[in-house]
Protein backbone atom coordinates (compact mmCIF):
# COMPACT_ATOMS: atom_id res chain seq x y z
CA UNK A 1 0.00 0.00 0.00
CA UNK A 2 1.55 3.01 -1.00
CA UNK A 3 2.05 5.76 1.62
CA UNK A 4 1.58 9.28 0.80
CA UNK A 5 3.92 12.27 2.70
CA UNK A 6 2.32 15.62 1.92
CA UNK A 7 4.92 18.78 2.67
CA UNK A 8 4.46 22.91 2.22
CA UNK A 9 5.22 23.80 -1.03
CA UNK A 10 6.39 27.30 0.18
CA UNK A 11 6.92 29.54 2.91
CA UNK A 12 9.01 28.93 6.54
CA UNK A 13 8.16 25.37 6.90
CA UNK A 14 8.70 24.46 3.29
CA UNK A 15 12.50 24.06 3.12
CA UNK A 16 12.82 22.41 6.62
CA UNK A 17 10.20 19.60 5.64
CA UNK A 18 12.15 18.48 2.99
CA UNK A 19 15.58 18.33 4.81
CA UNK A 20 14.24 16.82 7.55
CA UNK A 21 13.09 13.98 5.18
CA UNK A 22 16.14 14.17 2.90
CA UNK A 23 18.35 13.46 6.41
CA UNK A 24 15.69 10.84 7.83
CA UNK A 25 16.37 9.01 4.27
CA UNK A 26 12.91 9.85 2.67
CA UNK A 27 14.44 10.84 -0.26
CA UNK A 28 12.25 12.17 -3.60
CA UNK A 29 13.71 11.31 -7.15
CA UNK A 30 13.28 15.14 -7.90
CA UNK A 31 13.24 15.07 -11.88
CA UNK A 32 11.52 19.00 -12.19
CA UNK A 33 11.73 21.61 -9.34
CA UNK A 34 8.44 22.28 -9.69
CA UNK A 35 7.34 18.46 -9.19
CA UNK A 36 4.04 18.42 -6.88
CA UNK A 37 4.08 14.46 -6.94
CA UNK A 38 7.03 12.77 -6.23
CA UNK A 39 8.28 8.89 -5.63
CA UNK A 40 11.21 8.26 -2.87
CA UNK A 41 13.80 5.66 -2.75
CA UNK A 42 11.59 3.86 -0.34
CA UNK A 43 9.00 1.96 -2.45
CA UNK A 44 5.25 2.96 -1.97
CA UNK A 45 6.23 6.09 -0.63
CA UNK A 46 5.86 9.17 -2.53
CA UNK A 47 5.66 12.98 -1.70
CA UNK A 48 2.86 15.32 -2.72
CA UNK A 49 3.70 19.29 -2.20
CA UNK A 50 0.72 21.82 -1.43
CA UNK A 51 0.02 24.95 0.17
CA UNK A 52 0.83 24.38 4.16
CA UNK A 53 -2.39 25.29 5.14
CA UNK A 54 -4.38 23.44 3.21
CA UNK A 55 -2.07 20.24 4.63
CA UNK A 56 -4.67 19.32 7.67
CA UNK A 57 -7.81 19.05 5.28
CA UNK A 58 -6.05 17.15 2.65
CA UNK A 59 -4.80 14.72 5.35
CA UNK A 60 -7.91 14.59 7.12
CA UNK A 61 -10.13 13.57 3.59
CA UNK A 62 -7.34 10.45 3.06
CA UNK A 63 -5.69 12.34 0.43
CA UNK A 64 -2.74 11.44 2.23
CA UNK A 65 -1.51 9.49 5.18
CA UNK A 66 0.91 11.54 6.74
CA UNK A 67 1.84 15.61 6.31
CA UNK A 68 3.98 17.95 7.89
CA UNK A 69 2.26 21.86 8.76
CA UNK A 70 2.03 24.27 11.21
CA UNK A 71 0.22 23.74 14.38
CA UNK A 72 -1.41 26.96 13.99
CA UNK A 73 -2.90 25.45 10.65
CA UNK A 74 -3.78 22.42 11.98
CA UNK A 75 -5.53 24.33 14.87
CA UNK A 76 -7.61 27.34 12.22
CA UNK A 77 -8.82 24.43 9.84
CA UNK A 78 -10.15 21.79 13.17
CA UNK A 79 -9.25 19.44 10.59
CA UNK A 80 -9.75 15.67 12.44
CA UNK A 81 -5.81 14.23 12.53
CA UNK A 82 -3.53 12.13 14.86
CA UNK A 83 -0.42 14.73 15.61
CA UNK A 84 2.91 12.37 15.72
CA UNK A 85 5.30 14.67 16.27
CA UNK A 86 6.44 18.10 17.49
CA UNK A 87 9.27 18.92 14.82
CA UNK A 88 11.03 21.14 16.91
CA UNK A 89 10.94 23.92 14.06
CA UNK A 90 8.79 26.36 12.47
CA UNK A 91 8.84 28.07 15.86
CA UNK A 92 6.44 31.36 15.66
CA UNK A 93 3.73 32.91 17.58
CA UNK A 94 0.40 33.80 16.59
CA UNK A 95 -0.14 37.38 18.23
CA UNK A 96 -2.62 40.39 18.75
CA UNK A 97 -0.52 43.19 17.07
CA UNK A 98 -1.45 46.78 17.10
CA UNK A 99 -0.44 50.40 15.29
CA UNK A 100 2.54 51.48 17.57
CA UNK A 101 -0.03 54.86 17.89
CA UNK A 102 -2.99 53.46 18.65
CA UNK A 103 -4.53 53.88 21.95
CA UNK A 104 -5.55 50.43 22.27
CA UNK A 105 -3.35 48.72 24.77
CA UNK A 106 -4.30 46.24 25.96
CA UNK A 107 -7.44 43.35 25.01
CA UNK A 108 -9.56 44.54 27.81
CA UNK A 109 -9.75 47.74 25.62
CA UNK A 110 -11.26 45.58 22.84
CA UNK A 111 -14.87 46.85 21.69
CA UNK A 112 -17.44 45.06 19.81
CA UNK A 113 -16.33 48.30 16.60
CA UNK A 114 -12.74 46.84 16.87
CA UNK A 115 -11.78 45.48 13.38
CA UNK A 116 -8.99 42.63 13.48
CA UNK A 117 -7.65 41.30 10.24
CA UNK A 118 -6.36 37.53 10.30
CA UNK A 119 -5.69 34.69 8.26
CA UNK A 120 -6.50 32.80 11.22
CA UNK A 121 -10.46 33.87 11.84
CA UNK A 122 -11.24 30.38 13.75
CA UNK A 123 -8.74 30.76 16.51
CA UNK A 124 -8.88 34.74 16.37
CA UNK A 125 -12.81 34.00 17.30
CA UNK A 126 -11.46 31.68 20.42
CA UNK A 127 -9.19 33.94 21.29
CA UNK A 128 -11.52 36.68 21.84
CA UNK A 129 -14.46 34.20 23.56
CA UNK A 130 -11.89 32.96 25.86
CA UNK A 131 -10.89 36.93 27.11
CA UNK A 132 -15.23 37.59 26.87
CA UNK A 133 -14.73 40.38 23.90
CA UNK A 134 -16.13 40.74 20.97
CA UNK A 135 -14.74 42.31 17.79
CA UNK A 136 -15.42 43.09 13.68
CA UNK A 137 -13.27 39.76 12.50
CA UNK A 138 -11.73 40.44 9.08
CA UNK A 139 -10.68 37.12 7.15
CA UNK A 140 -7.84 38.18 4.64
CA UNK A 141 -5.69 35.81 2.39
CA UNK A 142 -2.79 39.01 1.72
CA UNK A 143 -0.42 40.29 4.34
CA UNK A 144 -2.31 41.32 7.45
CA UNK A 145 0.67 43.79 8.15
CA UNK A 146 -0.75 46.72 5.91
CA UNK A 147 -4.39 46.36 7.18
CA UNK A 148 -4.07 49.04 9.97
CA UNK A 149 -2.05 51.14 7.72
CA UNK A 150 -4.70 51.49 5.08
CA UNK A 151 -7.36 51.92 7.36
CA UNK A 152 -8.82 48.23 7.11
CA UNK A 153 -8.34 46.75 10.49
CA UNK A 154 -7.45 48.46 13.95
CA UNK A 155 -5.55 45.47 14.76
CA UNK A 156 -4.10 42.30 13.38
CA UNK A 157 -3.58 38.74 14.83
CA UNK A 158 -0.63 37.06 12.57
CA UNK A 159 2.47 34.80 12.66
CA UNK A 160 5.58 36.30 14.38
CA UNK A 161 8.91 34.86 14.44
CA UNK A 162 11.15 37.76 15.19
CA UNK A 163 8.93 40.22 15.24
CA UNK A 164 10.98 42.14 12.32
CA UNK A 165 7.90 42.29 10.08
CA UNK A 166 6.01 44.25 12.64
CA UNK A 167 8.59 46.59 13.39
CA UNK A 168 8.90 47.36 9.55
CA UNK A 169 5.58 48.09 9.37
CA UNK A 170 5.20 50.34 12.97
CA UNK A 171 3.17 47.50 15.16
CA UNK A 172 3.79 46.16 18.28
CA UNK A 173 2.32 42.78 20.38
CA UNK A 174 -0.63 43.79 22.70
CA UNK A 175 -0.58 39.94 23.61
CA UNK A 176 0.16 36.18 22.46
CA UNK A 177 -2.56 34.19 21.05
CA UNK A 178 -0.59 30.78 21.20
CA UNK A 179 2.90 29.51 20.16
CA UNK A 180 3.08 26.65 16.98
CA UNK A 181 5.60 24.98 15.56
CA UNK A 182 5.79 22.64 12.97
CA UNK A 183 3.87 18.79 13.60
CA UNK A 184 3.76 15.42 11.62
CA UNK A 185 0.50 14.54 11.69
CA UNK A 186 -1.58 11.71 10.00
CA UNK A 187 -5.15 10.51 8.90
CA UNK A 188 -6.75 8.30 11.53
CA UNK A 189 -7.70 5.65 9.01
CA UNK A 190 -4.21 5.10 8.23
CA UNK A 191 -3.10 4.75 11.23
CA UNK A 192 -5.00 1.38 11.58
CA UNK A 193 -4.77 -0.09 8.22
CA UNK A 194 -1.07 1.45 7.20
CA UNK A 195 0.38 1.47 11.07
CA UNK A 196 3.51 -0.52 10.25
CA UNK A 197 4.67 1.53 7.57
CA UNK A 198 3.73 4.75 9.25
CA UNK A 199 5.36 3.99 12.36
CA UNK A 200 8.48 3.09 10.78
CA UNK A 201 8.88 6.41 8.63
CA UNK A 202 7.92 7.97 12.14
CA UNK A 203 10.86 6.43 14.05
CA UNK A 204 13.30 7.80 11.14
CA UNK A 205 11.92 11.05 11.49
CA UNK A 206 12.45 10.75 15.04
CA UNK A 207 15.81 9.36 15.28
CA UNK A 208 17.12 12.33 12.90
CA UNK A 209 14.92 15.19 15.61
CA UNK A 210 16.87 12.89 18.40
CA UNK A 211 20.25 13.13 17.15
CA UNK A 212 20.05 17.08 16.66
CA UNK A 213 20.09 17.04 20.56
CA UNK A 214 23.44 14.92 20.96
CA UNK A 215 27.34 14.68 20.08
CA UNK A 216 29.57 12.14 20.08
CA UNK A 217 32.32 12.43 22.13
CA UNK A 218 35.54 10.53 21.53
CA UNK A 219 38.78 10.57 23.68
CA UNK A 220 41.48 8.73 24.35
CA UNK A 221 42.55 8.11 27.86
CA UNK A 222 45.24 6.38 29.54
CA UNK A 223 44.84 3.45 31.64
CA UNK A 224 46.04 4.91 34.63
CA UNK A 225 43.20 7.72 34.76
CA UNK A 226 40.39 5.64 33.04
CA UNK A 227 38.12 4.89 36.67
CA UNK A 228 38.29 8.72 37.01
CA UNK A 229 37.01 8.98 33.76
CA UNK A 230 34.59 6.88 33.28
CA UNK A 231 32.99 8.64 36.86
CA UNK A 232 32.51 11.82 34.72
CA UNK A 233 31.31 10.71 31.70
CA UNK A 234 27.67 10.76 30.82
CA UNK A 235 26.42 8.00 28.57
CA UNK A 236 23.09 6.63 27.04
CA UNK A 237 23.71 3.34 28.09
CA UNK A 238 26.94 3.43 28.83
CA UNK A 239 30.69 4.61 27.77
CA UNK A 240 31.65 2.11 24.97
CA UNK A 241 35.87 1.43 25.46
CA UNK A 242 38.29 -0.20 23.25
CA UNK A 243 42.06 -1.11 23.40
CA UNK A 244 44.21 1.14 21.82
CA UNK A 245 47.71 -0.63 20.95
CA UNK A 246 50.28 1.87 22.16
CA UNK A 247 53.66 1.78 23.59
CA UNK A 248 51.51 3.41 26.62
CA UNK A 249 48.41 1.37 28.23
CA UNK A 250 45.57 3.30 26.48
CA UNK A 251 41.90 3.34 25.93
CA UNK A 252 39.42 4.83 23.24
CA UNK A 253 36.42 6.21 24.96
CA UNK A 254 33.12 7.30 23.97
CA UNK A 255 29.62 8.14 24.85
CA UNK A 256 26.87 9.86 23.32
CA UNK A 257 25.85 13.12 25.32
CA UNK A 258 23.63 15.83 25.17
CA UNK A 259 24.65 18.68 23.46
CA UNK A 260 24.41 21.30 25.98
CA UNK A 261 26.77 19.76 28.34
CA UNK A 262 29.50 19.06 25.93
CA UNK A 263 31.26 22.27 27.45
CA UNK A 264 31.36 21.10 30.69
CA UNK A 265 32.04 17.30 30.16
CA UNK A 266 35.46 18.18 27.64
CA UNK A 267 36.45 20.34 30.98
CA UNK A 268 35.60 17.39 33.19
CA UNK A 269 37.36 14.73 30.85
CA UNK A 270 40.05 16.91 30.45
CA UNK A 271 40.84 17.31 33.96
CA UNK A 272 40.40 13.58 34.83
CA UNK A 273 43.33 13.06 32.63
CA UNK A 274 41.81 12.14 29.07
CA UNK A 275 42.81 13.55 25.55
CA UNK A 276 42.89 13.58 21.72
CA UNK A 277 39.42 14.46 22.80
CA UNK A 278 37.16 14.68 19.14
CA UNK A 279 33.11 16.19 19.56
CA UNK A 280 31.41 14.52 16.14
CA UNK A 281 27.68 15.11 14.65
CA UNK A 282 25.44 12.56 14.61
CA UNK A 283 22.73 12.04 11.96
CA UNK A 284 20.47 9.32 13.29
CA UNK A 285 20.30 7.89 16.99
CA UNK A 286 17.73 4.98 17.11
CA UNK A 287 16.62 4.08 20.32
Amino acid sequence: MEIKIVLPNKGRLSKPSLNLLLKAGIIPFFEKTNQLYIQTIIPDVSVVFIRASDIPRFVEAGAADLGITGYDFIVESQAKVVELLDLEFGKAKLVLAKPEKSKIRSVGEINPKTRIATKFPVITKNFLLKNRKKAKILRISGACEIMPSLGVADLIVDVTSTGATLKTHKLEVVEEVMDSSARLIANKNSLNTKRKKIEELTLAIKSVLYAKRKKLIMMNVPEKNLQKVLKVIPSMAGPTLAKVESPTPMWEVYSVVDENETYKIITAVKNAGARDILILPIEKIVP
